[in-house]
């Protein structure tokens, strides 16, 4: 099996947290750059060997901004070049003002299956401040339109650890979330990167940079909020309901192969990470001469080491003995790192799989790095 991942750089306005790859000023070359992503996907036909594509993500950008006739060209280049699934998950990142009638039944005439929405958050002003652009009302209208228009699939996005916010807020955040009645829900905390305004105000003391204790009183509310009504933490910021596992997402965790296009899109084929660029002139006018619109990187054995054991750490599955095997098995100083870790109670072995408890989650970026490898 493998996924193919679009990338749609296109945005409204610059939301304050993001350092995505995104531009808010694309009508000029909007037509080139749809069809130099057709063209990639063409020049790119071969490089799955005819493996079945059992998942398309939508993601930006502002996948949402896309007009029909933009979906149908794009979905018809996949389409035509690759094997496609017919229990094919295709998800489609939305904006909630662009969650209007016209459009959710357009998604779904063109085989959309998953909605991810972006929510954020439940509170008017933190909506202001991250300058997003719809209000909390178009938020809750998308979900409830979606569900009327027959969407099964449905992920919400929120924030948690924002400046400001209490924890009794957030609390008040997941309970409204889980009046949606949504399948699935990814939460994040909040990082301050740099060159965003976030940071801007954060450094002008417009906005209070929130406390580790507090994204971490959030993070554990979080879990045991979602847990108590009957969702399941399947990776640390993801949490399904009946098994509604994102599988695109849960595809990357599992080290599957991936084609992505689209300027700064990455691509995964087992050995070799490969990245492209990220300019959207650049990338339309070079894919259309065919010149060399991305670079690549061939995986030394200790960063597949790293791949295959800190993405796997984060998900309930964990890694397989066999997979560390594979990788001749731990270093003398990792199985002591490993033993103490497991007589910490912070992983557990069980069934031939190493995995963090749920103690050990709240340190899971910590444990993840103590397995780090160097070349």
């Amino acid at each position: 099996m493998a996924g193919i991942y679009v990338h749609i750089p296109f945005c409204k306005k610059r939301c304050s947290y993001c350092d995505f790859h995104f531009s808010t000023t694309f009508s000029k070359y909007r037509s080139q750059l749809i069809d130099a992503i057709c063209l990639e996907l063409t020049l790119r036909k071969n490089e799955l060997n005819n493996e079945s594509i059992e998942t398309i993500y939508f993601g930006g950008g502002t996948p949402s901004l896309l007009k029909s006739e933009e979906l149908s060209q794009i979905l018809n280049a996949i389409r035509s070049n690759y094997l496609v699934s017919t229990g094919l998950e295709m998800t489609f990142e939305v904006n909630p003002e662009d969650a209007t009638e016209d459009n959710l039944i357009n998604w779904k005439k063109q085989g959309i299956n998953r909605l991810s929405i972006g929510l954020q958050s439940f509170q008017e002003s933190d909506l202001n401040w991250m300058n997003r652009s719809h209000t909390l009302q178009q938020g809750t209208d998308a979900v409830r339109l979606a569900q009327v228009h027959g969407f099964t699939n449905i992920s919400i996005d929120l924030i948690y650890g924002l400046p400001g916010l209490a924890n009794e807020q957030w609390m008040e955040h997941l309970e409204r979330a889980l009046s949606l009645n949504v399948q699935h829900i990814s939460s994040y905390c909040l990082t301050i990167e740099p060159k965003t305004a976030l940071l801007n105000h954060v450094q002008k003391g417009v906005l209070e940079r929130p406390s580790e204790d507090q994204q971490s009183e959030q993070f554990e509310i979080m879990v045991s909020v979602l847990q108590k009504s009957g969702f399941e933490q399947y990776e640390i910021s993801n949490f399904a309901k009946d098994e509604h596992y994102a599988k695109h997402n849960s595809a990357y965790w599992n080290l599957t192969k991936y084609i992505g296009v689209g300027p700064s899109a990455h691509s995964f084929n087992g050995i070799e990470r490969r990245w492209n660029i990220a300019n959207n002139t650049k990338y339309y006018q070079q894919v259309g001469n065919n010149d060399h619109w991305f670079e690549a990187e061939v995986l030394s054995v200790a960063a597949q080491w790293n791949e295959c054991f800190l993405t796997g750490l984060r998900t309930k599955w964990g890694v397989s003995k066999d997979k560390i095997q594979g990788f001749g098995g731990f270093h003398p100083t990792e199985k002591r790192q490993l033993e103490s870790y497991l007589s910490d109670g912070l992983m557990c072995e069980e069934e031939g799989f190493y995995s963090l408890t749920e103690k050990g989650k709240l340190q899971a970026d910590g444990i993840s790095a103590s397995f780090f490898r160097l070349d």
